[in-house]
């Protein structure tokens, strides 16, 4: 995307975790970094009491709200507004960075042209952030780098989430962060391993990193080594393969560590689309929500008790090695997956140890190419890493872009699919708590992380709450178009007022009953962020 396909189109860090604490400025947005990834917040507080300028964006107000030297409040699914309209403050002030336009970047003359639509009055209406902090916010971002910007899935989870992370790249080539110390567009990835499953083909369109299933060359390379013959056509994405099991197209399933009776949008219609699959497997740790609906489940292995890599949010390969034995009768997930397929009767799958497995995908990916068990046994490494004499990659285009020059992309504001009207008057957005993960899986099984969180409330701006007779604590009804759930009122400034916020981490309250399976066209990522709903008051 925008010419930084490399780490765009990934999902990847451009810069390394430690350099956050040398920016000059810090914009952080869509990211509740203090509670999802709190060890990177420490690194924001490390440029913070160095003097760096943090730029905040967040219709919620958050940790990071606290020690911000402004902090934008726009309203949900306003973030193309918001980002194009400071691109356009820091053209009409010549703040941007010719030299680094000149020399690696293109299209500037047809995104200047789109930048007429975000004049700042326009803006501040759309996203409701008074015009001054608009250019204040871009004065500060343009004039304080290396200025990097953070952001996670409060910019992704969107109908329009590709055209956020757009806007994101123009900022940074029109000012020239990109590229050096400090800077870029770093992604925070929301679990230990996504960054890796990513890397490694766990995409419909993509091999290991990042190669084009519709690309010929690359389909042959992957046919000559597996014995196999492939298609060509990408496959469907998480989204669209629900919809082909209620529609009976798709007819098995094999899902492992995943939990989408909680996790995925319009809940009922996941759970509709699973009592519909002929076969489901589910291989898990824990019999989980939706494991409960399998036909046959397998155990797998946590992290202690299995050998292998992760790659985290910054690109990092790093060992993971068995500090105990599996319990009972669970087994390394590649275990598993290697003998069903020997027992299909498929060649190739039979690795005595996951090293060999790493040997295979430095053959065949080369960002992976020079990545060996041998060489992480003493430090991590950053890919690419062509060969086994490179010593990795910290910073990503420092020389150049993937596609040669970065593209500017020309964007226009489209608000989200679904908005507040007279029978649903509130915005719901969700995200996650620091004391539970995700959908708790294993969060939920710790006696003293229940102490700390153990139950969901809806966070309720006290106007609102005040119209509509709800005290703090009162139990309450949430009602989308989709489902309805109960739980208890929290009334706090936190929430913007006509916004209110929910965690999805907890089976007695499905809050993904309620939210929206609108989708972005382009990565088919759903709208997780952004849905209409109202919340009444009801007996306890």
């Amino acid at each position: 995307m925008a010419g930084l396909a490399t780490s765009f189109g990934s999902g990847a860090m451009t810069n390394p975790i430690g350099e956050i604490a040398d920016a000059g400025c810090v914009l952080a947005i869509g990211t509740n970094t203090t509670e999802d990834h709190p060890v990177i917040a420490l690194e924001i507080k490390k440029a913070v009491d160095s003097g760096a300028k943090l730029i905040v964006v967040d219709p919620r107000e958050i940790g990071l709200c606290r020690m911000a030297h402004i902090w934008l409040r726009h309203r949900p699914g306003t973030d193309v507004a918001l980002l194009m309209g400071m691109a356009k403050v820091i053209v009409d002030e010549n703040l941007l960075d010719k030299a680094f336009i000149e020399e690696r970047c293109e299209g500037l003359v047809e995104f200047l042209s789109s930048l007429d639509e975000f004049n700042i009055d326009r803006v501040s209406q759309i996203t409701s952030v008074p015009a001054d902090k608009i250019q204040e916010a871009a004065r500060i971002y343009a004039t304080s780098g290396p200025s990097t910007i953070l952001y996670a899935m409060g910019i992704t989870q969107h109908s329009h989430g590709t055209d956020n992370v757009l806007a994101i790249a123009n900022l940074a080539m029109l000012t020239g962060n990109v590229g050096k110390r400090s800077s870029g567009v770093n992604p925070l990835r929301g679990q230990n391993n996504v960054q890796g499953a990513c890397d490694l083909g766990a995409l419909p369109n993509v091999y290991t990193g990042y190669q084009q299933v519709a690309n010929e060359d690359v389909k042959a390379k992957f046919e000559a080594a597996w014995g196999a013959s492939l298609r060509a056509e990408p496959g469907l994405v998480l989204t669209e393969m629900f919809h082909a099991m209620e529609e009976g197209k798709v007819k098995a399933v094999y899902l492992m560590g995943e939990n989408p009776v909680l996790s995925d949008p319009d809940a009922k219609h996941i759970e509709d689309a699973l009592k519909k699959v002929e076969f489901l497997i589910v291989q898990d740790i824990f019999l989980t929500e939706t494991a409960q609906y399998a036909d046959v489940v397998l155990p797998g292995a946590s992290f202690a008790e299995k050998d292998g890599t992760f790659t985290n949010t910054e690109r990092r390969v790093q060992r993971v090695r068995r500090a105990v034995e599996p319990v009972g009768d669970s087994r390394p997930d590649w275990e598993i997956i290697c003998e069903i397929a020997q027992r299909m009767g498929s060649k190739g799958f039979d690795f005595a140890n996951p090293s060999e497995i790493m040997e295979e995908m430095a053959q065949l990916t080369p960002s992976y190419g020079g990545i060996t068990y041998a060489r992480l046994e003493s430090d991590s490494l950053q890919w690419p890493c062509i060969n086994v004499d490179h010593p990795g990659t910290e910073c990503l285009h420092e020389g150049g872009f993937a596609r040669g020059k970065g593209k500017f992309s020309p964007l226009e504001y489209k608000p989200p699919q679904e908005i507040p009207d007279s029978e649903f008057p509130l915005v719901l957005t969700t995200g996650r708590n620091l004391f539970q993960f995700h959908t708790g899986t294993m969060t939920r099984k710790s006696k003293g992380l229940n102490e700390l969180k153990g139950v969901e409330e809806v966070e309720i701006n006290p106007q609102d709450a005040e119209a509509l007779g709800i005290a703090d604590g009162d139990p309450v009804q949430v009602t989308s178009r989709r489902g309805k759930v109960t739980t208890k009122a929290k009334l706090t400034e936190s929430a913007a007022k006509g916004t209110v916020f929910m965690t999805f981490h907890f089976a007695e309250t499905r809050t993904n009953l309620l939210t929206s399976t609108a989708q972005d066209p382009v990565s088919k990522i759903p709208e997780l962020k952004v849905c209409a709903v109202r919340v009444e008051k009801t007996a306890a």
